[in-house]
């Protein structure tokens, strides 16, 4: 865990400290690298990780309760964004978007390794790839197209959820695709990529919260607003208490299970946000808080 934190806090502060000695270059240096992650390296993961996976009755309990969660955090986001703090559509979006989608790759899965030991693993993964990448090209860009500036009509934003979708196509193609096309050495290059963008998706947070820094609208740390403060509370508090009550009274779940449930907001929520013209400063912010937090209750847990 002391190894993850060093990687967030350094990464978020080389950006932060980039981007305000290049300025415009460091925004365009981040956006380069959040089209990497779109179209170069996120659809290789999707691909051989889906394509490999194997389901089984033991974890498929867990998986419908965490959809469950998902959904109900996703209803309450539209809601509060909407009728309690009133944002405006872009932010209503980036409200959804982190507040649903959890960092359960990038930081899930080394720290369901630090806390419960490399034999749980396995189920980490089950939970990433089943729920969180499947959400993540479905429900998080469904909302980008709906809720972004990229599009005005349903038709233009249909179109866009589509064409800027990359990783929905390798998903498709990782449901079709024989087993011949997934040796285990690209299956394992592929989840070594998942902690590799660890650091890429932290430098973009620290750069994207200094550009708006610089604008007037952040600073670092950025503030804890009270639109910060609902994402948070609804990443971190309500997703797991919906796991935990489901399987104390459903049906018992895999003990990573309600960690992946209360992990940070996902890196991948700033992919959306730049692609389809969301709130990219609250995704920013909600994504270096709720970080902070999980990795700061981790590092406690772990020292214990």
């Amino acid at each position: 865990m002391i190894g993850i934190a060093a990687v967030i806090a350094t990464a978020t502060a080389v950006g932060f400290g980039v981007e305000h000695r290049l300025g415009e270059r460091a925004e365009a240096i981040a956006k380069k690298i959040l089209w990497l992650m779109l179209w170069v390296l996120l659809p290789p993961v999707v691909f051989f990780n889906i394509a490999t996976l194997e389901l089984t009755a033991d974890i498929g309990a867990g998986i419908g309760f965490a959809y469950a969660a998902l959904l109900v955090v996703l209803g309450a986001a539209y809601v509060v964004g909407t009728y309690v703090l009133r944002l405006p559509r872009p932010a209503v979006g980036a409200l959804m978007v982190v507040s649903a989608l959890a960092n359960t790759g990038y930081l899930g899965l080394p720290f369901s390794a630090a806390l419960f030991g490399l034999d749980e693993l396995p189920s980490a993964i089950a939970y990433d790839i089943v729920v969180s990448t499947i959400a993540l090209v479905t429900i998080g860009f469904s909302i980008g197209a709906a809720f972004g500036t990229v599009a005005e009509r349903p038709r233009e934003r249909a179109v866009a959820f589509f064409s800027r979708n990359p990783a929905l196509w390798a998903f498709a193609a990782a449901l079709i695709a024989p087993a011949v096309l997934t040796p285990d050495w690209a299956v394992d290059a592929s989840q070594a990529v998942v902690f590799g963008i660890l650091p890429l998706g932290f430098f973009v947070v620290g750069v994207t919260l200094a550009a708006e820094a610089d604008e007037g609208g952040l600073r670092f740390p950025p503030p804890f607003t009270r639109s910060v403060g609902a994402a948070v509370g609804l990443r971190l508090l309500l997703a797991p208490a919906i796991m935990l009550a489901l399987s104390q009274g459903v049906h018992d779940v895999p003990e990573s299970y309600l960690s992946q449930a209360g992990m940070a907001s996902a890196i991948n929520g700033l992919v959306i946000a730049h692609e389809y013209g969301l709130d990219r400063a609250l995704v920013a912010s909600v994504i270096a808080w709720s970080t902070a937090i999980v990795v700061g209750g981790g590092l406690v847990l772990a020292l214990v």
